[in-house]
């Protein structure tokens, strides 16, 4: 290296490995050191619930990029390993084991853990989480046709999983605890448009339902009857893992406090992805999102930044699920809003959009199997929100009229 000096980055996800490379290309001329507590190379996090367990790809098929991208970046990666504490003053990083690394730089990208369910039994054998790859391996090693899974938490990655098992032949039952699923995330429209999805495909979705405890034998009681299954998979969230960067003193929210250059409290440790509470210029307001283009977006933003090319992080959320034939892309955030126009009938087939409006400002989209509206909508709301640009609202729910109209 021409430079004594190192950046380390810790946690190697989506953030963290899109960090490492970044820096490189950025300009830092100093050693890059990208420690992770998993044993594989960064790798695509959406597919866990899908391709991943459904058996259509191995962990080599999701890898985010192949091991020589970092060895020829001169990346060192460091795996197996978790970091202890962080001390600021000194910079100085401690691993498990008692290893210690200095740095000049210093990217949090710890993301976040799985919620777990707080019921007696909720630890016994066959009562799964999934977030790791090393969690699918465990879950598909008992996935059989025919048997009974029952899924506790009706969001995406619960129905996704849902999904995945039912094409594989077992019998799946979602527990949610709330009025319908989805509940948290998007508009009733969405959710009775997935209920009918899932049911039509055979799945048992029972709403309103809390477990409150797993027996022996893994007998699920609820508020709403009792479930016995094979196996239980648990889905209720995700808790950001802030610890370290609270242990070290820094200033931490909703998630670890972050500037528009994702720089936080302590001007030489940036964070990025998951774990960060930041502001959304286009929304004008502070979030915390759980999300692979968020993560990516951000750990450009930091890399930039900490090689003296600031460009401040303005991105529009985007997300997506797959579920059986379905490709759901969200553009936005659709929380506030007080109309929706829909392109498309929800109550019939499987392809349509719902677009969030605040007066007349676009919000979000939802497209079910729909990339044009997608693509058009993604376009429309920062001009909404930011230009003023008006959209005539009639007219965007006939779709006999060109989606390329509403561009001009």
């Amino acid at each position: 290296m021409s430079e004594n000096k190192a950046c380390i980055i810790i946690g190697a996800s989506h953030g963290g490995g899109q960090a490492a490379v970044s820096l490189r290309q950025s300009g830092w001329n100093g050693d890059i050191i990208l420690v992770g507590e998993e044993n594989y190379a960064p790798y695509h996090r959406p597919p866990l619930s899908k391709e991943f367990l459904s058996g259509g790809k191995d962990i080599d098929d999701i890898l985010i990029r192949p091991d020589a991208t970092y060895e020829t970046a001169n990346i060192l990666c460091v795996r197996g390993k978790r970091v202890d504490t962080i001390h600021p003053k000194d910079r100085l990083v401690f691993l498990d084991g008692g290893d210690t690394l200095q740095y000049d730089k210093l990217i949090l990208a710890t993301g976040a853990r799985p919620r777990e369910l707080p019921i007696p039994g909720a630890d016994l054998p066959n009562v799964f989480y999934l977030r790791s790859a090393d969690d699918i391996l465990k879950i598909k090693a008992k996935i059989d046709a025919g048997k009974k899974a029952v899924i506790i938490g009706g969001g995406y990655i619960g129905l996704e999983t849902a999904a995945s098992l039912r094409k594989q032949g077992m019998v799946v039952t979602v527990l949610e605890m709330e009025d319908r699923i989805l509940q948290r995330v998007t508009a009733p429209i969405m959710s009775e448009f997935y209920q009918r999805i899932h049911t039509e495909e055979g799945v048992k979705i029972i709403r309103n339902c809390a477990a409150t405890e797993i027996q022996d034998g893994l007998k699920i009681i609820t508020t709403n009857g009792d479930f016995n299954a094979d196996m239980v998979i648990v889905g209720i969230g995700v808790i950001p893992n802030i610890e370290l960067a609270q242990d070290c003193g820094l200033v931490v929210g909703n998630g670890i406090v972050v500037d528009e250059h994702c720089r936080t409290s302590d001007p030489h440790i940036y964070a990025i992805g998951d774990v960060t509470w930041h502001h959304n210029p286009i929304y004008d307001t502070h979030l915390r999102l759980e999300s692979v283009p968020n993560a990516t977006d951000q750990a450009k933003t930091a890399a930039l930044a900490i090689c003296g090319k600031p460009k401040p992080y303005n991105a529009l959320p985007w997300f997506w699920s797959d579920q059986f034939d379905l490709k759901l892309q969200i553009a936005g955030l659709s929380a506030g809003y007080d109309d929706i126009v829909l392109r498309g009938n929800p109550d019939i087939g499987r392809s349509f959009a719902a677009f969030y409006f605040k007066g007349d400002k676009l919000l979000a989209v939802d497209a079910v199997n729909r990339p044009g509206e997608y693509m058009v909508g993604k376009r429309l709301i920062p001009q909404t929100m930011g230009a003023g640009k008006i959209i005539d609202k009639k007219a965007l729910a006939d779709e006999t009229i060109p989606l390329k109209t509403f561009l001009k």
